[in-house]
C-alpha cells in the first residue's frame, strides 16, 4: 500500500506542481492517472501540458482515446485504471478511496489552498483515509518551498 501526499497549494500554480509530481513519478518509472472531476478543467490541464516548454514535455493522453491504456499519463474522471497507473494524481477535489490507495505505489491529493470547498474536500480525504488506517502526508508551500508538515 502506498502513501497518500497530500500538497496545500499556496504558492504555486496546480500547473507547475502537477508538472513537477508527474515528472518526478515517470522517473520511478510509474505510469500516471491524474483523476480530475470536470471534463474542462482536465481539457485545460491537458492543453497547458501540450503547450508548456519543450524541455518540460510530459507525454499524456485525455481520457477517451483510442490508445489510453498505452498512455504513460492519462488524465480523466474515471476512478478505474485503465493505464496500468502506479500512482494517482487527484485533481480539482476528485475522490480517492482507501481502495484506490492500497492499489497504487503512491496517491497525491492536490488543493488550492484558497479555495475553500477545495480546502473542505481534502479535510474530509484526509480524515476518511486516515481513519481507513492509509498512511498519510500533509506537505506545505507557505514558506516558499516544499515542507511535510503532518504525518500519520
Amino acid at each position: 500500500m502506498g502513501a497518500v501526499m497530500f500538497y496545500h497549494l499556496t504558492q504555486r500554480p496546480l500547473l507547475d506542481t502537477l508538472r513537477m509530481l508527474v515528472d518526478k513519478s515517470l522517473a520511478n518509472g510509474w505510469r500516471v492517472s491524474v483523476r480530475g472531476t470536470n471534463r474542462a478543467g482536465l481539457e485545460a490541464l491537458d492543453a497547458a501540458l501540450w503547450h508548456g516548454p519543450e524541455a518540460s514535455f510530459l507525454p499524456h493522453g485525455l481520457e477517451g482515446g483510442a490508445h489510453d491504456a498505452l498512455q504513460p499519463v492519462l488524465l480523466g474522471m474515471q476512478a478505474g485504471n485503465v493505464n496500468g497507473a502506479q500512482c494517482v494524481m487527484a485533481v480539482h477535489s476528485a475522490e480517492v478511496s482507501p481502495e484506490d490507495a492500497a492499489a497504487m505505489e503512491r496517491v497525491c491529493i492536490l488543493f488550492d489552498g484558497y479555495d475553500e470547498d477545495q480546502l473542505a474536500h481534502a479535510r474530509g480525504q484526509w480524515k476518511t483515509l486516515t481513519a481507513a488506517g492509509v498512511s498519510a502526508q500533509y506537505w506545505s508551500e507557505e514558506s516558499g518551498r516544499w515542507e511535510k508538515k503532518a504525518e500519520a
